[in-house]
């Protein structure tokens, strides 16, 4: 009986807009397993894809209110539903995998999750790259395209920053999961954000800290400086969340540096271009490139056809200014909002 309720869980998981793909070998059911006991299960499968209130979450299933509030309360603390505040009130809501319900496993990770994860990744980190909508986009560092009329107001990341009204920082689960597998990494830890809604989330439940925006803003100048890649979610000035990302660490960046042209996989509207008479061949850019996207000469670097993918790291290395960002041709702006976005990747996988 137990087993059969994870299989219905995973199928309507893979039903929500993310999905959660099954595996030949059911490494999924293992982690549903570990996240959810079979009551959890069963009042997750009674939830929708919006925000409700328990009053007719109850009436849905049949369940004394003030019982029923505090099971979902609880569930939102374990981080498997999603909660959000009206005024007052607490609204639940079913919530997808990745980017989601595994991110808020950030401060319950132990050595078992971590290695279930690294397997099950390389099945919903493809699925999600494969994707005309993506996620998550690669924005670059200010220093690399500054601030102007002939940036788009979506990629200039410290002007979206500074719209949000809430903000919270948390560690970086990618980070943290690598340090459990005995893989630590030198960068900065603390230093993924959430934004709005998921941030109050997160600050509700202790996975992240408050902090003002100018304390992120720092913090993003510290991100930069450590040769971290910028990746919000795909989505124009409603920001809910930005990693900054490593490729030793973040399953996105760390699948798409071996292929051949990792521009191919990762979303961004930038691309880098070397002045062969200003550069110096130095190697400064090189060292900084997170996808090996530059090839050095004996007289100057060039760019790599397929691999830049637009961070704009090696605009800001480059001592003599011999690299510029172009923006892509025919790029089309990304989802308004989580709503918009959402509502794309639904119709792209036939859900609608």
């Amino acid at each position: 009986m137990s087993e059969a309720v994870y299989t219905r869980l995973r199928e309507f998981m893979d039903k929500l807009p993310a999905g959660y793909p099954e595996t030949p070998n059911g490494v999924e059911i293992k982690i549903l397993k570990k996240l959810w006991n079979p009551e959890e299960a069963e009042l997750t499968m009674q939830l929708t894809n919006d925000p409700e209130d328990v009053s007719v979450i109850a009436k849905r299933v049949g369940m004394d209110q003030a019982e029923l509030a505090d099971k979902l309360e609880s569930m939102a603390q374990k981080g498997i539903v999603y909660r959000v505040r009206s005024g007052d009130k607490k609204l639940y809501q079913a919530f997808h995998f990745v980017w989601g319900v595994y991110e808020f496993q950030v401060n319950r990770l132990d050595r078992e999750f971590c290695e279930l994860m690294e397997e099950y990744m390389l099945y919903i980190g493809g699925s999600a790259m494969a994707r005309q909508t993506r996620p998550m986009r690669t924005v670059p560092v200010e220093s690399a395209v500054g601030i102007g009329k002939a940036v788009a107001p979506y990629n200039q990341i410290r002007e979206l920053i500074k719209k949000q009204k809430v903000v919270s920082v948390s560690h970086c689960i990618c980070r943290r999961e690598k340090g459990l597998l005995d893989k630590p990494c030198d960068y900065p830890s603390e230093i993924c954000f959430a934004f709005n809604d998921f941030g109050q989330f997160y600050i509700d439940n202790n996975m992240g800290r408050e902090i003002t925006v100018e304390e992120c803003l720092k913090l993003v100048d510290k991100a930069e400086e450590e040769g971290l890649v910028l990746n919000p979610s795909n989505t124009g000035e409603e920001l809910y969340g930005m990693c900054c990302c490593c490729a030793c660490c973040c399953p996105i960046l760390g699948l798409s540096k071996p292929a051949p042209r990792p521009a191919d996989i990762v979303l961004s509207y930038y691309q880098a271009k070397i002045d062969p008479d200003e550069c110096t061949a130095c190697g400064d850019c090189t060292e900084r490139c997170p996808m090996d996207a530059i090839a050095e000469g004996d007289d100057f670097a060039e760019i790599i056809d397929g691999r830049c993918i637009g961070c704009g790291l090696c605009v800001s290395a480059c001592p003599v200014e011999a690299i510029s960002l172009e923006p892509k041709p025919n790029m089309e702006a990304p989802p308004k909002d989580m709503r918009d976005m959402m509502d794309r990747i639904v119709a792209e996988r036939g859900l609608a």
